[in-house]
């Protein structure tokens, strides 16, 4: 019998209260809540040796959309594409993926939820738990994984022959769980305004998603990938076919759905990555035909004032990629 991703994903943490977006100092690498700490006991932890977040992290349950990435390795055929990545990613927060062209970064974010497998002799090996629960454990179905974990991809995609309306119920038509009446129009309309859409397209639901501009329909698309109430939205660089003002739209929507989902993007913009993410992830390659692989991660902050490693500082200084 084929097992689905349960919908209660998360619901351990469900009474949790929601965490704060505000500082940047909240996530280390690994995943690890910085969270409040009291400052007597930082101050005791400091002059015992011990680093109050750690002691803070260890309190803090984990927010609900949290992923484990443990010794994940892709393939196509006999190909490595990217080799042992482990890496935590918090959730209710933005974790930006980065790094030269070719070094994994997408194939990455597709085998997150189960795309990777569906191109011809692709696999991925090793484990990916969605608070908790292994996305590629014998028996998941890999349609109920991609409920859980929505994509949004670097060229818009709406369905032509689909209204807006119809776009954004698109995923629910699909499962045959397409609402009716009040209902229908209750979620296209909540759908819409999360993805800063609603004033710009409210009178002409009717017409199809491909009378909208480019911006527009990467912005439908956001709305269709949360209308399945996923935990987790991906986005393999939604801006890198955008203008300037499109993208300022798009990058304002991240930081907004971070608030009630688990977002993860590729982008091959430092800026962007620096103004948007809470983490950032550097993935590269030591020559062309070699895999991609993970060489650090960590806060924004921190990676792009002092990252441990040369090759990052490197790439975000503009040395090579």
């Amino acid at each position: 019998m084929t097992a689905t991703v349960p919908n209660s994903i998360g619901a351990a943490q469900a009474g949790s209260p929601p965490k704060d977006r505000g500082g940047a100092a909240r996530v280390v690498a690994g995943g690890l809540d910085l969270g409040q700490t009291a400052s007597a006991a930082g101050l005791e932890a400091i002059v015992g040796g011990i680093d109050p977040r750690l002691l803070a992290a260890q309190a803090a349950p984990a927010a609900p959309g949290s992923m484990s990435i443990q010794n994940v390795s892709c393939y196509y055929g006999a190909h490595l594409a990217v080799a042992d990545v482990a890496l935590e990613i918090p959730g209710r927060a933005v974790t930006a993926f980065i790094g030269p062209s070719g070094c994994g970064k997408s194939t990455l974010l597709r085998a997150i939820n189960r795309m990777h497998e569906v191109i011809p002799g692709a696999r991925a090996t090793g484990s990916i738990k969605l608070d908790g629960v292994d996305l590629y454990e014998r028996g998941i179905d890999p349609v109920s994984v991609r409920s859980k974990v929505g994509m949004v991809f670097q060229k818009p995609n709406p369905f032509p022959a689909m209204s807006i309306k119809d776009n954004v119920l698109a995923g629910l038509i699909i499962r045959g769980a397409r609402p009716r009446g009040s209902a229908a129009d209750e979620l296209v309309e909540r759908c819409l305004n999360r993805a800063h859409l609603w004033e710009e397209v409210k009178d002409r639901l009717k017409k199809s998603g491909d009378s909208l501009s480019g911006g527009q329909q990467q912005r439908l698309c956001i709305a269709r990938a949360i209308a399945v109430q996923p935990d987790v939205v991906l986005m393999d660089e939604p801006c890198s076919a955008l203008d300037p003002i499109s993208t300022l739209a798009i990058e304002e929507l991240m930081r907004d759905l971070a608030r009630d989902y688990t977002v993860v993007v590729v982008t091959h913009n430092m800026a962007q990555a620096n103004r948007i993410s809470d983490i950032t992830a550097f993935f590269s390659l030591a020559s062309a035909g070699q895999p991609g692989r993970l060489v650090e991660s960590g806060l924004t902050a921190d990676i792009f004032s002092a990252p441990k490693v040369a090759a990052t500082r490197d790439y975000i200084d503009g040395r090579f990629g």
